[in-house]
C-alpha cells in the first residue's frame, strides 16, 4: 500500500519535476474516463476480496472509531489529512495550467498549516479560499491521456490504467514522505487516515446493499465521479446523460450477497 518506500535522491526528484513540467505544455482535449471493463472477471474477484477484508477488519474499526469520537474530533482529523494532500493539489494545479488556482491553493495550504495549526482547523475557507482536489491522474487526463480499461485494485479499489500508476506520483508529493519521523509514527498516521476515510463512507453502505450488482454500481459511479473531477464539475453533456447500467452478472460471476449489518 506504499506505506514504505525508498526516498528518491534530491537530484532525481528535481529531474522528474523538470520532465513533467516540460510535458505540461502539451495540453490537449481532456482524456475521457471510460467504463470499459475487459478485465471484469478479475475485477469482480478483487471486489469480492476487498469486500471480505472490509467487512472483517476495516468496517468494524471504522464504526467503532465513529462511535467513540465526537464530531469536532473527526472534523479536525479530516481537516488535518485533507491539508496533507495540498502540496500534490498545488503541483497538479500548475501542471494543468491553472496558475491562479495554484497560487490560491498555495495560500490555502500555508494559512491552514500555520494559523490552522497544522491543518486541524480550516481557516482558509472562511477567508475565501475554497478547497480543491487535484491529483496526477487528473493532470494526465487534462493532457489528453485516456483512462484505458477500468481496474479494481486490491485494497485501493476502483481505478484505471491511467489513474493507478498516478498514485505513486501523488505519494511522493505528500509531506509525510519527507518528514523525518519513525516509521511506526508514519504507519500510524496513514492507518488513522484510512480508518477516518472509511468512517466517512459508512453512510453510503445501505445504498450499496440495496443495489442488484454492487460491483457494477461502484464501477460506474467511480467513472462518473472521475469525469466530474477532471472537468472541474462541468463534464460534457453526454457524460451526464449516460445512465449507470448495472451489468447482469453471469452465474459464475454473481455478486456476493450483501447482508445487512
Amino acid at each position: 500500500m506504499l506505506l514504505f518506500t525508498q526516498r528518491v535522491l534530491p537530484h532525481a526528484r528535481l529531474s522528474m519535476v523538470f520532465i513533467v513540467l516540460a510535458c505540461a505544455g502539451c495540453a490537449a482535449t481532456p482524456g475521457r474516463t471510460r467504463s470499459d471493463d475487459p478485465l471484469q472477471g478479475f475485477n469482480r474477484g478483487v471486489y469480492k476480496f476487498n469486500d471480505v477484508v472490509d467487512r472483517a477488519t476495516l468496517k468494524p474499526v471504522a464504526k467503532g472509531y465513529r462511535k467513540i469520537t465526537p464530531h469536532w474530533f473527526r472534523t479536525g482529523v479530516g481537516n488535518f489529512f485533507a491539508n496533507l494532500t495540498y502540496p500534490a493539489t498545488v503541483v497538479n494545479q500548475f501542471l494543468q495550467g491553472k496558475g491562479k488556482l495554484g497560487f490560491e491553493d498555495t495560500g490555502r495550504f500555508l494559512v491552514n498549516t500555520t494559523v490552522g495549526i497544522v491543518g486541524l482547523f480550516d481557516v482558509a475557507t472562511k477567508m475565501g479560499l475554497p478547497a480543491n482536489d487535484e491529483d496526477f491522474g487528473q493532470t494526465l487526463a487534462v493532457w489528453g491521456v485516456g483512462s484505458g480499461p477500468f481496474i479494481n485494485l486490491p485494497f485501493f479499489g476502483p481505478s484505471s490504467l491511467r489513474d493507478a500508476p498516478s498514485k505513486v506520483a501523488d505519494y511522493f508529493l505528500g509531506p509525510l514522505t519527507y518528514v523525518d519521523m519513525p516509521w511506526e509514527t508514519e504507519l500510524g498516521l496513514r492507518l488513522v487516515d484510512i480508518v477516518h476515510t472509511r468512517s466517512e463512507l459508512l453512510q453510503l453502505d445501505p445504498t450499496l446493499q440495496r443495489t442488484y450488482d454492487p460491483y457494477a454500481f461502484v464501477r460506474d459511479a467511480w467513472v462518473q465521479q472521475r469525469e466530474f473531477a477532471i472537468y472541474d464539475g462541468n463534464p460534457p453533456p453526454e457524460t451526464l446523460d449516460e445512465p449507470i447500467e448495472e451489468d447482469q452478472p453471469t452465474d459464475d460471476a454473481a455478486p456476493a450477497a450483501q447482508p445487512t449489518h
